[in-house]
């Protein structure tokens, strides 16, 4: 089979063909990355599910010596829970729910409800709007802002941050722009946590900094590198569940008109819409512990692996008619928010968000259609985060 390059425009713009190739003739991937270090690609279902659920393969290398990373916005980068080993992530992750809760996160109904109406409100009597400008990126980042606490003047600021960061994390030309972002963004958060340990409110940071699990709390490097994680893959996430989210109904108008007339089905076709074209293409990078066979690969000890999460959801020995989006499919055991100890923490929260967002949408806008053709559109560059950049619409 010809060799596939994962940052080709043609190829980002519609990956699912390439997939298909390579689930059948070599599922098992092995390809150059830009740095010039090869890694793996797993593209098939069965595969993808062992492999996150397999110790050996390691979001941090235990070869890597953390003690560089001295820098604050570099310690976020290498240590936050995106990022950090079984044990470390076990911790965090203990803590974290404890604040973070199924109950705290249905209170933001009503709220995200609001903010959903007030953005469809400013673009109401102008007939047309970019769909992600407009509505799919402020949505979550407004919500984000305020459940952390972030005053409501400082929000452009994280706004635009979020973007910036998200491009240097998803594309490595970004990297020195997002690099003086993330300094920034620490040296608020430094003063922002600083004035909640002198006076807690109501919000999420301050519910951070009073948790504790049998005399363990939360460092503030840590306090740093979550609200990093709430940001970029939380804000990320449902920005994309949004943005291709409502594509795919407008490029399959029965499915949309289908779910108009029947609203209730809004929560099976969020979980269509997370596997027919989720919000990221690919995990973040594994490292392997150990030697491993995977249908007869050797994989060595030390080398990088991804899981397609886009790939393992089109398997069609999983999923029956996976190129197909159908709003009504009954088994859909996706792996759109991964599997295992590295599961999203936030997928409740994204799932909420995109549930109520393109329910209004569609309610408000029920003439919502395409200014532009689909093919016009302009995928983000980049291996990990899939999304549209603009989505001109009228209604």
């Amino acid at each position: 089979m010809s060799k596939i390059d994962f940052l080709n425009e043609h190829f980002i713009r519609n990956p699912y063909p390439a997939y298909s190739e390579i689930r059948d003739q070599d599922p098992v991937y092995r390809f150059l990355l830009p740095n010039g270090h090869y890694a793996w690609m797993i593209t098939r279902y069965d595969d993808a599910v062992d492999v996150l659920n397999d110790t050996r393969f390691v979001t941090n290398p235990p070869f890597e010596n953390h003690a560089q990373a001295e820098e604050p916005h570099k310690e976020i980068i290498s240590r936050n829970l995106l990022s950090v080993n079984p044990a470390d992530h076990r911790r965090l992750r203990r803590l974290i729910q404890k604040a973070f809760t199924p109950r705290m996160i249905e209170r933001l109904r009503g709220r995200i409800e609001e903010i959903s109406n007030e953005l469809l409100d400013q673009v109401q009597d102008k007939g047309e709007m970019n769909l992600i400008e407009d509505y799919a990126f402020p949505l979550p980042i407004m919500v984000i802002c305020e459940m952390l606490g972030v005053p409501i003047e400082d929000q452009d600021k994280f706004h635009e941050w979020s973007n910036v960061i998200m491009e240097g994390f998803n594309n490595p030309t970004f990297e020195e722009q997002s690099e003086a972002v993330m300094i920034a963004f620490v040296d608020y958060l430094q003063d922002l946590i600083a004035r909640r340990r002198s006076q807690l409110q109501e919000d999420l940071i301050s519910d951070l900094l009073s948790v504790e699990d049998e005399g363990d709390i939360l460092s503030e490097q840590e306090l740093y590198a979550l609200v990093f994680v709430l940001i970029i893959a939380g804000h990320e996430t449902t920005v994309n569940l949004i943005g291709n989210g409502v594509l795919a109904l407008l490029e399959h108008p029965e499915q949309k008109e289908k779910l108009q007339l029947q609203p209730e089905l809004i929560l099976g076709a969020i979980e269509e819409m997370l596997r027919y074209n989720g919000p990221a293409e690919v995990s973040n990078i594994r490292w392997v512990t150990d030697d491993v066979e995977i249908r007869g690969k050797r994989i060595r000890k030390g080398e990088m692996l991804f899981i397609s999460f886009a790939s393992a959801d089109r398997d069609p020995e999983q999923f029956a008619d996976p190129d197909t989006f159908d709003i009504t499919r009954a088994a859909n055991n996706h792996i759109a928010f991964g599997k295992g100890v590295h599961y999203c923490l936030g997928a409740p929260l994204a799932r909420l968000e995109g549930e109520i967002a393109i329910s209004a949408l569609l309610r408000r806008m029920p003439g919502l259609r395409l200014k532009t053709a689909s093919d016009d559109l302009a995928w983000r560059p980049g291996m990990i985060i899939r999304g549209v950049k603009e989505i001109p619409v009228l209604f």
